[in-house]
């Protein structure tokens, strides 16, 4: 493997993190903060890839964007109404709304499985023309991805330093105590929702447009990337503001998708790749308990080595 090929699937696997950084800092809001496991996830990221495409191929490139998130908007409604409203296990409730969401999305890609963004206008194509002639302009992809992925961020980090951010976070920590302090939980948790899956759904159109095709299973196993990364982010960045945890979420969608490049690399066979990723996930979860527990191991390994001696 040579400098460039090196170089080149850095760049790839730079790009596809950004993109999919998005949805993990719509998990870091919904599993980190609000406590609640969303499993629509799948669904959701599909949703704003079909409905972003869609507009897009209707010559509206800019509009797709705002129309992938208002419809995963809508998701996060229905998945928050399930939970709030209707006593449905949080769990189940993502299960219902990503099993009915693939019907949803079968029917907004007109029936077809495959939808093909090669000769419509697209936002990387217009950054592209934007950016034409400057030094930027061969990596329009990066940028644009890097700029959704920084504004994500500040605005995660705005959202929740303000008091209905507050709410939000008291929300997955304490119910009890939010309902006490006259805030109803079961709005906080909608609003959450909403905004998390909102941009699920961004990210979704963002891949769809970079790859410019949109399958009716591009995002089948996101969850998992996602929850990979957003462990993964968290080994490198535990604690501290929010600004650097969502940022250590950024690092750990780009981490990811560096070791799923390498396990490509290596000519892994294509069915492998659903057991890296829960390997990872795993991995991700032992390494920080194995460093809390290791001190005790120690302790008792040189007890017991005493004791032969």
């Amino acid at each position: 493997m040579n400098l460039s090929s090196v170089l080149t699937l850095l760049q790839t696997a730079l790009e596809n993190g950004l993109a999919l950084s998005v949805t993990v800092l719509a998990l870091f809001l919904s599993y980190k903060m609000l406590n609640v496991c969303d499993l629509s996830t799948d669904g959701c990221f599909t949703l704003g890839a079909a409905v972003g495409a869609v507009v897009a191929l209707s010559g509206h490139p800019w509009l797709s964007v705002l129309a992938a998130m208002g419809a995963g908007m809508a998701s996060g409604l229905v998945t928050a109404l399930l939970q709030t409203k209707m006593g449905v296990d949080s769990l189940l409730s993502g299960i219902i709304v990503n099993t009915g969401l693939y019907s949803v999305n079968m029917a907004v890609m007109g029936g077809a499985s495959l939808l093909n963004l090669n000769r419509c206008e697209t936002v990387f194509t217009r950054c592209r023309a934007f950016l034409e002639g400057s030094f930027l302009g061969g990596q329009y992809k990066l940028v644009v991805l890097t700029a959704a992925a920084c504004l994500t961020v500040l605005f995660m980090s705005l959202f929740l330093r303000t008091r209905l951010g507050m709410a939000v976070r008291a929300t997955g920590n304490n119910p009890d105590m939010v309902r006490s302090s006259s805030i109803d939980p079961s709005a906080t948790t909608i609003i959450g929702l909403c905004i998390a899956n909102s941009f699920t759904a961004l990210s979704g159109c963002l891949l769809s447009q970079m790859n410019r095709s949109v399958t009716v299973d591009i995002g089948s196993g996101v969850v998992t990337i996602a929850l990979a990364s957003l462990l993964i982010g968290g080994v490198f960045i535990p604690r501290g503001r929010i600004p650097w945890r969502a940022a250590g979420c950024v690092l750990g969608a780009v981490i990811f998708r560096i070791v799923y490049a390498v396990a490509l690399r290596f000519n892994m066979p294509a069915f492998m790749l659903k057991l890296i990723s829960s390997v990872i996930v795993v991995l991700a979860i032992f390494l920080p308990y194995l460093k809390t527990v290791y001190p005790s191991i120690r302790k008792r390994f040189s007890r017991r080595s005493g004791r032969q001696a």
